[in-house]
């Protein structure tokens, strides 16, 4: 994690003494800091760094609705837009640098997440070749400017969150199932022919190593989100696309031997839900997986060796979720960041408008 002392020495004086006082004092009492997309109060959209203690540290301005970030071995993050969104803003937390703006090819936008490989070299996103309704893993060289070198076919439609797993040579993807195209802008053109599926891929390859679907009668189930627990299992989070009055399960782990399964939570947690997961993150142990619904909400916190709920929260618009020293902070699409599970972090309110994600920043 990036303790106060680690985030000086990768920022450096000059980053700090850059600050306005009052931020430059968040920076060093910070514990922990942390990354989102953000919307701000005044218009406009941003990234923004934020401690734990209620700061904001610094921003870096978006050109439009941000998504996801995620965070280079080597230090550089990496913020997404949102679908359909085009382009993808490269910057460094310590601000030694200026931010860079990476565009998608022609046929393709992002679907505002990526990961980037071990060592740093490569940047991964999951991106629509929209014409054809494939969905595609963007692969860019991170020495050479960010160069798109490639692509790998993610075996689905509607890719969405990907994550590296812990071997570093497998990269999972959750193809959300349904198609879309800009020209409709987020209209969703298939609910009576969704796929979603699980796909474990070769990062070097790009080959198909194995695939995993629901029971059919799921085919409305799109899943979009992940994280991974302390024995490797990948648990996921759905969005329900079909009849309103229907509840079906929403969470559940796959593992890459073949096993899937949506876990029983009680009718009325399920209720709470609103058939809308809009995140998944693990503790830093892996011994807490926390789910999301701003539809409802609700932020649960489940143990996944017995596959119950162990904490909740209710925190209006709660999106966003990260593990910090204990256990997991929640962020709002009103501006509020909480602890739950354990956490010792207070409800804190920004002058901003978090957005759908939230990413521990850690350690090189």
């Amino acid at each position: 994690m990036w303790q106060r002392r680690a985030f000086l020495r990768a920022a450096g004086a000059g980053f700090a003494a850059a600050l306005l006082p009052h931020r430059a004092e968040a920076l060093e009492r910070a514990e922990l800091v942390f990354a989102s997309s953000i919307q701000k109060r005044e218009g406009g959209f941003a990234a923004a760094l934020v401690s734990e203690r209620g700061r904001v540290i610094s921003t870096i301005a978006l050109p439009e609705r941000g998504h996801d970030i995620t965070f280079s071995p080597t230090g550089q993050g990496v913020v997404f837009a949102r679908q359909p969104g085009t382009f993808a803003v490269i910057f460094d937390p310590s601000g030694a640098s200026q931010p860079q703006t990476l565009t998608s090819v022609e046929g393709r936008h992002f679907f505002g997440h990526g990961a980037f490989s071990p060592d740093g070299k490569l940047l991964y996103a999951t991106e629509n070749d929209f014409d054809n309704a494939r969905g595609v893993i963007g692969i860019y060289d991170v020495a050479g400017g960010y160069a798109r070198i490639g692509e790998f076919d993610t075996f689905g439609t509607g890719p969405h969150e990907m994550l590296l797993m812990p071997d570093g040579e497998t990269f999972v993807v959750a193809n959300g199932g349904i198609e879309t195209h800009p020209d409709y802008g987020r209209t969703e053109l298939n609910l009576e022919t969704m796929d979603p599926s699980i796909a474990f891929i070769g990062r070097r390859s790009g080959g198909l190593i194995g695939q995993m679907r629901l029971d059919s009668g799921l085919h409305q189930l799109s899943i979009r989100h992940m994280a991974f627990d302390h024995q490797s299992r990948v648990w996921f989070g759905c969005q329900f696309r079909g009849p309103s009055a229907d509840r079906p399960q929403l969470v559940g782990y796959a593992t890459r031997d073949g096993e899937i399964r949506l876990i029983e939570l009680p009718e009325a947690t399920l209720g709470n839900l609103r058939n809308y997961v809009g995140s998944v993150a693990a503790s830093a142990d892996g011994g807490l997986i926390g789910v999301s619904s701003p539809e409802g909400n609700t932020i649960l916190a489940i143990d996944p060796d017995t596959a119950t709920v162990v904490a909740s929260l209710g925190l209006e618009n709660g999106c966003g979720i990260a593990p910090d020293s204990v256990g997991l902070l929640a962020s709002s699409g009103e501006g509020a960041l909480s602890g739950l599970a354990g956490s010792p972090a207070p409800l804190t309110t920004f002058e901003l408008n978090f957005d759908n994600h939230l990413r521990l920043l850690k350690a090189v």
